[in-house]
C-alpha cells in the first residue's frame, strides 16, 4: 500500500526510466500499488496489525500523483491508504501489555503464538469483513488483546470500521482508511488473494518510529497517538546504527497455520479464519 518505487521489476518490466541506484533506498519513475494486511508488524518492544486498502483492485503500476508520494505532499492523494488503521497496544495507552519481561503481559523473550481472526458480517466466507481481531497464545494460555484504552470504556480490543473512525479522530489523524473503502475493501482484497511475505527489515526513511518510538517527531509527546513505543529514537533507531550493534537479530516464524476460527491453537474446532505465527528475536 505504500506504492513504493524501489521495486526493480513491476509487472515483469524493469523499472529502469529515471532509476536511481545511489540513493536509499534506491528508486525508479514508477511505484507498484497494492492493499495490504499488516498481520503482525513487531520487535521485541512494540507490535501493531494493520489493514491498508487501495482504490484500484489487485496490483497497480502507478506513477505520478496515484503514487501518493509523501516527500511530494501527496500521501493523501494516491490510490492507496499508506496510513492505514492500526492497533498499537502501547499507542492506544497501554504501556505493560508487551515487552521484554515477565513484568508484560505479553512476554516477547518466550515464544508466542499470534493469532489473528477475520470475522464477517453473516459468519461465512462469502460474507463481508466487519471485523479483525488479535489475541495470542503463550505458556499454553489464551492472551486477550489490549484494550484500546485512550479511547474510552467502549475503545474495544479489536479493528472495526468504528474502532478506525473513533482512533483517527482522537489522534487527529485523516482517515484515509474509511475514504479508500474501509473493512469492506480490505475483505475484498482478501477474497481476490493475497501474498504472505515474512521478513525481518529496518527502515531507512523513519526508522521504525512510526512502530516503537515518537512519531511525528515533530509533535510534542503528550498529543494523544504520537507515542508509539518506548524505544529513544535518535541514532540507537537508525538502520546505521542497528546493522552496527545487533547484527545477529533474529526472528523465527513457525507453525504458521490457516483455517476455521479458533482451529489452529488449541483443541477447538469451531468456524472462519485465522493465521498464527510465533517466536519474535530481540531487535532492540
Amino acid at each position: 500500500a505504500q506504492c513504493p518505487h524501489d521495486m526493480k521489476f513491476i509487472k515483469g518490466e524493469a523499472n529502469v526510466l529515471e532509476w536511481n541506484h545511489t540513493a536509499d533506498p534506491p528508486y525508479g519513475h514508477y511505484g507498484i500499488c497494492c492493499a495490504e494486511m499488516d498481520i503482525w508488524e513487531a520487535n521485541s518492544m512494540a507490535t501493531a496489525y494493520t489493514p491498508h486498502t487501495c482504490d484500484k483492485p489487485g496490483s497497480t503500476r502507478c506513477e505520478g500523483i496515484d503514487c501518493g508520494d509523501t516527500l511530494k505532499g501527496e500521501r493523501y492523494k494516491g490510490i492507496c491508504d499508506k496510513d492505514g488503521c492500526d492497533f498499537n497496544p502501547y499507542r492506544l495507552g497501554n504501556r505493560s501489555y508487551y515487552g521484554i519481561s515477565s513484568n508484560f503481559t505479553v512476554d516477547t523473550s518466550r515464544p508466542v503464538s499470534v493469532v489473528t481472526q477475520f470475522l464477517t458480517e453473516d459468519g461465512t466466507d462469502e460474507g463481508e469483513l466487519l471485523e479483525v481481531r488479535r489475541f495470542y497464545v503463550q505458556d499454553g494460555q489464551v492472551v486477550p488483546n489490549s484494550e484500546a484504552i485512550i479511547l474510552g470504556p467502549d475503545g474495544g480490543n479489536s479493528i472495526t470500521d468504528d474502532f478506525c473512525n473513533a482512533s483517527k479522530v482522537k489522534f487527529g489523524d485523516i482517515n484515509d482508511f474509511a475514504k479508500k473503502g474501509g473493512m469492506r475493501e480490505m475483505g475484498a482484497a482478501m477474497d481476490r488473494g493475497m501474498v504472505l511475505a515474512l521478513s525481518l527489515w529496518d527502515d531507512t526513511l523513519v526508522h521504525m518510529l512510526w512502530l516503537d518510538s515518537r512519531y511525528p517527531v515533530d509533535d510534542p509527546p503528550t498529543k494523544p497517538g504520537v507515542m508509539r513505543g518506548p524505544c529513544p529514537g535518535g541514532k540507537f533507531s537508525t538502520p546505521a546504527y542497528l546493522r552496527e550493534n545487533h547484527p545477529d537479530a533474529s526472528v523465527v516464524y513457525s507453525s504458521i497455520k490457516f483455517g476455521e476460527i479458533n482451529s489452529t491453537f488449541g483443541d477447538s474446532t469451531r468456524g472462519g479464519r485465522q493465521l498464527t505465527s510465533a517466536f519474535l528475536g530481540r531487535q532492540q
